[in-house]
């Protein structure tokens, strides 16, 4: 690390200051002439000490990215920063930067004191920094009394933790997480997420997550970046990404979503469905026929005759989940659309039936114009 902080500039602008990962124009390409593009001109600016998520299906470029910023995958264009110095071609053991892979990679032979100590060692730190490096990093972890055990005897989560205290333990300036907790089941890796976060909140330091799970993305970020294609089509806070998605692919990978077809005439749109809503459209969307989305939770739906500002829908099929009703509708136009209204006591017997004509009230500020 300090040869790595001898070998450029400090950061000047203010900018700069407050980034800790910048990418400017990084491609990547596999193979020879015609080869894969794995990335296209992606550029990004990762914030310092933010829980920032890569998220995107298989195949979009996140891990990519990933193994850029890690230093595994030299770019074959642009320039990768970490805060304000060119790190491009510095090998991954010179940058100040560590990886918690999928596998986690521990020694099973080894102890979970152990497992944490071994990188300390390989950098040459004294016993005694190790030795309370780590005593911190398991008390953070909050696995203090399984010191002594064997990795191969701890549950997935236990080995997680592990995994993220050894890698914590050299104090890196950025953190990547390569979807580790895609092996857990779904209830301990809800409680990951709270845990993640925390440790990001604790240490200060930045993490750069990748994952294709939206809940995750939603529940832990600070930012998102949704990438598609080698591209990054989106970059903004969960809220900004559920409820103000920029492009159709956006709204579509990122929950639930009716998308209708509609007229754009200046800051309102007109539904083929009928209704009219004030809009606030991307930049770059002309006037003319647009695509709009709604998400579910976004409407109500009564039963009876559509009245004023309310749309007449068919009820085709009812679905009770616990705590919502989803309700899968049919416009005139012949769309689809889906309504989630929450269950309460008091709302028993209101719905209509499936079957039932119906009425479809679409809240106000919830239709946004999208990017095709």
């Amino acid at each position: 690390m300090n040869a790595l902080h001898s070998t450029a500039a400090p950061p000047s602008s203010a900018a700069e200051r407050e980034t800790a990962i910048e990418a400017r124009g990084i491609t990547k390409i596999f193979g020879a002439a015609n080869g894969f593009m794995a990335l296209d001109n992606v550029s990004v600016a990762i914030r310092r000490n933010e829980f920032f998520t890569l998220l995107g299906p298989s195949g979009c470029g996140k891990t990519t990215l990933l193994r850029v910023i890690a230093g595994f995958e030299p770019p074959t264009m642009g320039v990768l920063s970490l805060n304000g110095r060119d790190i491009s071609q510095l090998p991954p053991n010179k940058r100040p930067v560590n990886t918690v892979f999928q596998n986690y990679a521990l020694f099973p032979h080894m102890s979970v004191a152990n497992n944490i100590a071994f990188g300390l060692e390989m950098l040459g730190k004294s016993k005694s920094e190790i030795k309370d490096t780590v005593t911190e990093m398991l008390k953070l972890v909050q696995m203090e009394h399984l010191r002594s055990r064997r990795t191969s005897e701890l549950s997935g989560g236990q080995q997680q933790r592990v995994a993220l205290a050894r890698a914590l333990a050299p104090k890196p300036e950025v953190l990547l997480l390569d979807e580790p907790l895609s092996a857990l089941d779904l209830k301990l890796r809800k409680e990951m997420q709270i845990e993640l976060k925390r440790l990001q909140h604790e240490t200060g330091i930045t993490f750069i997550f990748v994952t294709h799970d939206q809940e995750e993305a939603l529940t832990m970020s600070d930012r998102i970046a949704v990438m598609s294609a080698g591209k990054i089509l989106q970059v903004g806070s969960p809220r900004e990404i559920y409820a103000k998605p920029a492009e159709r692919f956006v709204a579509n990978f990122i929950g639930e979503s009716n998308f209708l077809n509609a007229t754009l005439a200046g800051d309102s749109v007109t539904l083929d469905a009928g209704g009219r809503f004030t809009v606030t459209p991307p930049e770059g969307v002309a006037d003319g026929e647009v695509s709009v989305l709604v998400r579910p939770e976004h409407a109500s739906v009564r039963a009876g005759e559509p009245g004023a500002g309310e749309l007449a829908v068919t009820v085709e099929t009812i679905v009770y989940s616990g705590d919502a009703t989803t309700l899968h509708l049919k416009l005139a136009t012949g769309e689809t659309f889906k309504a989630k209204q929450p269950n309460a006591p008091a709302e028993a017997g209101v719905l209509p039936a499936e079957g039932d004509s119906a009425a479809l009230t679409i809240a106000p500020g919830a239709v946004t114009v999208l990017k095709d």
